[in-house]
């Protein structure tokens, strides 16, 4: 994955009209399918609970679904690259511990991954207005800029790949 600018306000623009259709689309598909069903299957005790169920389960279904479909639309661009983003950041995440022994004896790899790392959760932050361990984050790219001068390497996000997870 390639970081890529992001236009900031249109980002928030359209996050925001996703999350607000699909919030609307749920709660409309929930009550509509729930309500259909429990006119169909009426409960003597009145406990619809279960078709209320259904009718979330089947909303969210068909709300997924539809984002699914809409990924590859203009509009979805920035949303998209941004959850993409996250899984990413996500999956090294979970391997941050052996990553990081690993850049501490020198593996080139290892230094790649967290150069990626700190820059793709610098632009997240920047993006999503969470600048609160900003600071936490440049003493690690400057520990990891040091690290890498040390050993010779040249850091670089855009080299990142994510096969390079698989040797950790």
């Amino acid at each position: 994955m390639t970081l890529q600018d992001i236009d900031k306000s249109r980002y928030r623009r359209h996050l925001n009209r996703v999350f607000i259709g699909s919030a609307l689309a749920l709660a409309a598909f929930s009550l509509g399918i729930s309500q259909l069903l429990i006119a169909l299957f009426p409960d003597p005790d009145g406990s619809h609970f279960h078709w209320n169920l259904l009718g979330v389960v089947a909303g969210a279904l068909l709300v997924g679904a539809g984002l699914s479909r809409l990924r590859r639309h203009p509009f979805m661009t920035e949303v998209v690259y941004v959850w993409e983003l996250k899984q990413r950041l996500n999956k090294i995440s979970r391997k941050r511990r052996q990553v990081e022994a690993a850049a501490q004896q020198g593996d080139e790899t290892a230094m790649q991954v967290l150069q990626f790392s700190y820059a793709g959760s610098r632009q997240l932050w920047l993006l999503d207005d969470n600048t609160l361990v900003m600071d936490e984050l440049a003493a690690r790219q400057t520990e990891l800029n040091n690290l890498a001068q040390a050993h010779g390497v040249t850091l670089d996000a855009e080299r990142y790949d994510e096969s390079m997870l698989e040797r950790f």
